[in-house]
């Protein structure tokens, strides 16, 4: 549903960089006229050091009532129990799909023209946590067992939404990635259903191919151009949608989008970078672009596409960059310059 009122979301800013990147996000949206009314929560190591828990209930329900959040990098704890805060709100919310587009915004690396969109699975696999070790004489980690899970409800629905999508956007071919050479039960079902589906469902309205996975990380590096919509379990989603990322220069210019039924949930997929946080010279580009296909997610794909087309003219007509990118830009000086190409129409 397309409005111009602003629209109630959460907003997370993270730990580490993630304030920094989003107070440069929220300047780039402020330009657009502020179209989303934020309630502000934290998560991850603020949320340990605020109320001892790295998913506050606060921060739950807040996301339960909009059901849409924005959400800057979040620190996991190491040591005493704590589980990652991504998996929990992915598990809470059923968010099933995690969205990770690519595309080439700075020319002259060593791929050009890039432009990949990487659907995964968000809930299943080898992600569900089930594992345990086996204590053998006196070693208590003498063998280590995990248990991997894929339903055909959940292949049925990652798949629907990246054959929707990638009609939806116009793209040209899905592949779908698997290893049911040898992973038969596993990743077997996956590409089952994929193949019943398409036959029963898709066929004619888009290309359909298939690769094991082994085969698709050594294909995007030496010719990622033969993909379009590559959509994959969780595990192999988490491997190659990285791998992508370094086809257009890293994390530092990757956004993600966790989606479900009833909630959707829009990052900068990189992690929190403490080594660098209160410098003012983390790269904002992840989280601005999130921001962006937050924007189209809530019908303002006009707006998203100002965001979009601003930070490429701020990279590339105006050679403003951070210094990952080869500039010296800070984290707001970047910022600054995306806000000034929004105000004059890029």
């Amino acid at each position: 549903m397309t409005t111009n009122k602003p629209i109630p979301a959460t907003l997370i800013p993270g730990d580490g960089i993630g304030p920094e990147i989003t107070a440069a996000t929220l300047m780039a949206l402020d330009a657009l006229g502020a179209p989303f009314v934020w309630d502000r929560q934290v998560a991850g190591a603020a949320g340990v050091a605020a109320v001892g828990d790295p998913l506050p209930p606060e921060c739950v329900n807040s996301i339960r009532k909009t059901k849409l959040a924005l959400k800057g990098p979040l620190e996991t704890p190491i040591g005493g129990g704590y589980r990652s805060s991504n998996v929990r709100l992915r598990e809470e919310f059923k968010l099933y799909a995690n969205v990770r587009p690519a595309m080439t915004l700075v020319p002259g690396g060593r791929y050009e023209n890039i432009d990949l969109v990487l659907v995964r699975e968000n809930n299943e696999g080898l992600y569900m946590g089930y594992e345990h070790f086996i204590p053998i004489d006196d070693d208590p980690h003498a063998v280590g067992m995990a248990t991997g899970i894929n339903t055909r409800q959940g292949c049925r629905h990652i798949l629907k939404f990246a054959f929707d999508y990638a009609i939806r956007k116009g793209r040209k071919k899905v592949t779908v990635v698997h290893k049911a050479n040898i992973m038969k039960a596993l990743t077997g079902i996956f590409l089952e259903t994929a193949r019943q589906m398409y036959e029963s469902d898709y066929k004619g309205q888009i290309e359909f191919d298939e690769c094991i996975v082994d085969a698709c990380a050594m294909k995007l590096v030496m010719n990622p151009w033969q993909f379009d919509v590559i959509v994959t379990t969780n595990l192999f989603g988490d491997i190659l949608s990285d791998e992508i990322a370094g086809l257009v220069g890293g994390l530092g210019m990757a956004p993600g989008a966790n989606i479900g039924d009833h909630a959707a949930i829009f990052e900068a997929v990189h992690g929190s970078a403490p080594d660098i946080a209160g410098k003012g010279i983390a790269n904002p580009i992840a989280l601005m672009l999130a921001a962006a296909m937050m924007l189209d997610h809530v019908g303002r794909l006009d707006l998203g596409n100002r965001l979009r087309r601003a930070i490429n003219a701020t990279l590339n007509e105006d050679k403003v960059r951070t210094g990952d990118l080869g500039g010296s830009a800070t984290t707001l000086e970047f910022a600054s310059a995306v806000a000034e190409r929004i105000k004059a129409g890029e």
